[in-house]
């Protein structure tokens, strides 16, 4: 299991919207010029650090806004969905265009079928989302809620400063 840290910002009645970069750190950290994470952050403002997390034993009324989680996701669930949504498309592109090149000679319908297999790699991999929207199996689920570290309440009366 790989597990994360990350901020409620949205509650649904069986899953919790988390946020789980900082932008805060983003702007502080070393690799920022190479990172493909604070480079997404940049361009569509957090809106796609923001990850479905589904409620397994929970109740959504046990959780609020700004709410610090834990949050984990199956290793298996992560590679494989690593696997997919990069070979996938290439794989399809790659013989639909050789299959179109045994048939129809020239670049012009060669790049056609690479184009038409990477859609239609697209397409598998958006109907495979979205038949497995709900599936516990591929999807990140709440291990704890944080507790709030608020202020703490001091005695003064019984101190020995008291006058």
């Amino acid at each position: 299991m790989i597990t994360e840290t990350g901020r409620v910002v949205g509650i649904d009645s069986d899953a919790l919207w988390v946020e789980t970069i900082q932008r805060s750190t983003c702007s502080s950290c070393s690799a920022q010029k190479g990172c493909g994470q604070g480079l997404m952050n940049k361009a569509f403002d957090g809106r796609r650090n923001q990850l479905r997390v589904m409620l397994q034993n929970q109740c959504a009324d046990d959780f609020n806004l700004d709410d610090q989680v834990e949050i984990c996701i199956p290793e298996r669930a992560l590679v494989g969905g690593a696997m997919l949504v990069y070979l996938l498309p290439l794989l399809t592109m790659l013989i639909s265009m050789a299959v179109v090149s045994q048939f129809i000679a020239g670049d012009v319908a060669a790049a056609f079928g690479a184009l038409f297999g990477f859609a239609g790699g697209l397409v598998v991999l958006r109907t495979h989302s979205q038949i497995n929207r709900n599936n516990p199996v591929y999807q990140p689920s709440v291990l704890a809620k944080k507790p709030t570290s608020g202020p703490q309440l001091v005695s003064v009366l019984n101190s020995p400063h008291s006058v």
